[in-house]
Order: structure tokens, then sequence, then C-alpha cells
């Protein structure tokens, strides 16, 4: 299976949108998605490894499941703002290259011990 670049993910997500009139979310709305997302993963890692079983008979989700859903909401947030995943992430990567060169403590390679 051929793995999809963030800008195909991009795509693919817009031609999904694109058939429906509604289109994208506004803004607020596209963050209040987020935000129930991201709560839906917490209670998933929550039942997975905090101290929270799930109740007899709940839901079966999953964390995989729970990141998929917020990758489409972030990816549809995104594309309505006109915003590039692929560049975003490039400059965000730099920033933490350089911005946390020295900031956490590096595991040593074998040339160095």
């Amino acid at each position: 299976m051929e793995r999809k670049t963030m800008y195909d993910m991009q795509q693919e997500v817009d031609r999904y949108i694109r058939q429906f009139k509604e289109g994208y979310f506004q803004p607020l709305s596209m963050l209040a998605r987020m935000t129930e997302e991201v709560g839906e993963l917490a209670r998933e890692v929550n039942h997975r490894y905090g101290e929270k079983p799930k109740k007899e008979g709940e839901a079966e989700n999953s964390i995989d499941m729970e990141l998929g859903d917020l990758l489409f909401i972030i990816i549809c947030f995104a594309n309505s703002l006109g915003i590039d995943l692929e560049e975003a992430f490039d400059r965000v990567m730099h920033k933490y290259n350089t911005r946390d060169a020295n900031r956490w403590t590096r595991i040593e390679s074998k040339n160095e011990a």
C-alpha cells in the first residue's frame, strides 16, 4: 500500500467536503469540533490507561480511530483556512530543532560511548 502524503490527505478531505452544499464549518465551529474530538480521545486514553474503566455495554472505540477523527478535523480546519499542513509542519519542526535543540537529554550514539 502506497503511503499518502499530507498533501494527498488534504486533497482527499477537500474532495469529500466539496460534495456537500454546507462545505467547511466556520473556524469557531471547527475549533469546537476539534475540542470535542480531543475529549473523545481523552476518554479512550483514560479508559485504557487511567482509572476509569468503560461502563458495561459502553460502545467500543479505539485510540487509533479517535486520532483519525482528530486528524480529519485538523485537515478540515487547515483546508478551510488555506493552510498547507506540510509547510506548517516543516516550519514547526525547524522551530523545535532550533529552539529546543538542547532542551532534552539526548540518547548517546554508539560512536560517543
